[in-house]
């Protein structure tokens, strides 16, 4: 784990390169689009460049997300700044249910009131802006896949994408047969689809933000586990596990112990039992000797002591 900590900060920097270079891409397209919808008289054009829009302003707030979990902790957030990628990834989630929202009420709005387009100008530009969030959507799939940032951005230009396609069938069947209702009908697939994607995406942050326990990480499993495969170890109790982002796992317990074992040593095989098995490379640990569960009301009789797992990431949160 310690391991796998260095390794996503070392992809730090390239997850803010790859995402601003897609903000660029898609920025830039966006631009092009609603001109080129403007000039052909094509609402479903400018639409779409109204979607990129809001994908534009959520790929830079997650941009800037980046450059915030850079900042040092301080005394009012002692643990950094690494949450805020959560939360904007949180807000992300929350865009693409406005954007599947707008998508699908233009498309009814359409079906009721059928729009003529321009399907060879509609075909050419679409067929561009697939092939600049093809290749958006390769720099923000080449990153880090465990950061919940990153895939939160994917999944803005992966509607994107979708919408790309969706645009490049609508112009054939237009100009093959001159049938426009099939433009809203797709538009409406590729919600669905978004909306699949963005519930993932908030779903997860807002575990995230509620202090839940990381996925695969069953605190049961760890009071059951551990006191077998430690010596000198009675229980364990008083388990807390959460993340402070995606990737950064952490917990807090209380461990019962006889005495048996000298304190560093007991300390040290705890540590090395929840890196390995369970993947936690930061833990707050307060060891408890007596034969009576402490807990925090407990008087005298008892030793006990908060001792940081990993020192290097205490030092780093």
């Amino acid at each position: 784990m310690h391991h796998h900590d260095h390794h996503d900060h070392d992809a730090l920097p390239d997850n803010r390169r790859r995402l601003l270079a897609a903000l660029l891409l898609t920025g830039g397209f966006m631009v092009v689009e609603a001109v080129g919808g403007w000039l052909a008289g094509s609402l479903a054009l400018i639409a779409d460049a109204a979607h990129m829009l809001t994908d534009t302003a959520s790929l830079l707030l997650a941009w800037i997300a980046f450059r915030v979990t850079d900042r040092p902790a301080d005394r009012k957030r002692t643990f950094g700044y690494h949450r805020f990628p959560v939360l904007a990834a949180f807000v992300n989630g929350l865009a693409l249910l406005v954007i599947v929202g707008w998508i699908a009420f233009e498309a009814v709005g359409r079906l009721l009131e059928p729009t003529p387009v321009m399907g060879g100008t509609m075909l050419a530009i679409a067929v561009l802006g697939l092939l600049v969030n093809i290749v958006a959507f390769a720099l923000l799939h080449g990153g880090s896949r465990d950061n919940l940032n990153m895939r939160g951005a994917a999944v803005h230009v992966l509607g994107d994408l979708l919408g790309s396609v969706g645009a490049i069938v609508a112009a054939g069947v237009i100009l093959v047969t001159g049938w426009t209702p099939i433009d809203p009908i797709l538009s409406l697939l590729v919600a669905l689809l978004v909306l699949r994607a963005a519930w993932y995406v908030l779903r997860e942050a807002t575990h995230v933000l509620l202090e839940g326990a990381p996925p695969g990480l069953d605190p049961h499993e760890v009071e059951r586990v551990l006191p077998g495969a430690v010596e000198g170890l009675i229980d364990v109790h008083h388990i807390h596990a959460w993340s402070l982002s995606g990737e950064r796992p952490m917990m807090s317990l209380h461990a019962r112990a006889d005495g048996a074992v000298a304190h560093d040593t007991l300390v040290a095989r705890i540590k090395s039992v929840l890196r390995d098995r369970f993947g936690v490379g930061h833990v707050t640990l307060q060891v408890e000797y007596g034969e009576e569960c402490v807990d925090n009301h407990a008087g005298g009789g008892e030793s006990s002591t908060s001792v940081p797992i990993d020192a290097d990431d205490e030092q780093r949160g």
